[in-house]
């Protein structure tokens, strides 16, 4: 079965900066696009990053240009690079495996809590 476990999530200032990992298995990594969601108290899930098999990526706005994703194929891991973290970025961040040209986005499993304070 499916199984990704996010790590890497804390409490930071303003300004400052985390990476986030998740460990896939369970499925071809490989064969997967990957993402990263996250969840704020009182509000929707929405997508924050992308990676396709190819190794492109994609950003909303709200983070493009701040938050950098990343994959290992030979690790089965993918990563979220956090910088110039904002309030409004603290979240449950979710990693999520999105089938190719049907991307799903979810918050579900596990999580990992990035608190950012002003």
């Amino acid at each position: 079965q499916v199984q990704l476990v996010e790590s890497g999530g804390g409490s930071v200032q303003a300004g400052g900066s985390l990476r986030l990992s998740c460990a896939a298995s369970g499925f071809t990594f490989a064969d997967s696009d990957m993402g990263w969601s996250r969840q704020a108290p009182g509000k929707a899930c929405e997508w924050v990053s992308a990676v396709r098999r190819d190794g492109s990526t994609r950003y909303p706005d709200s983070v493009k240009g701040r938050f950098t994703i990343s994959r290992d194929n030979a690790k089965n891991t993918v990563y979220l690079l956090m910088n110039s973290l904002k309030p409004e970025d603290t979240a449950v961040y979710y990693c999520v495996a999105l089938r190719p040209g049907a991307w799903l986005w979810s918050c579900r499993g596990q999580g990992t809590q990035v608190t950012v304070s002003s």
